[in-house]
């Protein structure tokens, strides 16, 4: 009798860890993921017909108990892949998420290297080296010099 108490106890304190694991899929957790395929705006603003099927679609599949991920694949089954938000692993998406990083890449880099610029001290222009003056010229500029100080 003990025996079968404790693992009474046992089960009934696993439950609500394994209730917690799984959390349930709920409509705004798809909508943001998903695109309405008539307007190509996310499902979550979209006011089409259209959209609105979807939402359909996807609250029949949460009643059901569906994860996210098994919604998600219903609807590509259902819509295709241009339901999805994000793209795909494969061709020109590949390009859609690499060339956004690189580019932001790139503008770091040329910040960086603006910065570093900028804050390097700016070095003297060199002085023009010192010609020898002509003696008439020095003879003319101790005069004037002369005449300034009196």
């Amino acid at each position: 009798m003990r025996r079968a108490l404790a693992i009474a106890l046992v089960v009934l304190a696993a439950l609500p860890a394994a209730a917690a694991a799984q959390p349930r899929t709920t409509l705004p957790d798809v909508e943001d993921e998903v695109m309405c395929v008539e307007c190509g705006t996310a499902l979550n603003v979209s006011t089409s017909p259209v959209a609105d099927q979807e939402r359909a679609f996807i609250r029949r599949r949460i009643a059901e108990g569906k994860t996210k991920a098994e919604i998600k694949a219903a609807l590509v089954q259902e819509y295709g892949p241009r339901v999805l938000a994000t793209p795909g692993d494969a061709g020109l998406d590949v390009a859609s998420w690499l060339v956004p990083g690189a580019l932001c890449l790139l503008a770091l880099m040329g910040i960086g290297g603006i910065a570093l610029r900028w804050r390097r001290p700016a070095t003297a222009a060199p002085e023009p080296a010192a010609r020898e003056l002509d003696p008439d010229d020095a003879r003319r500029l101790d005069a004037d010099l002369a005449a300034f100080d009196r």
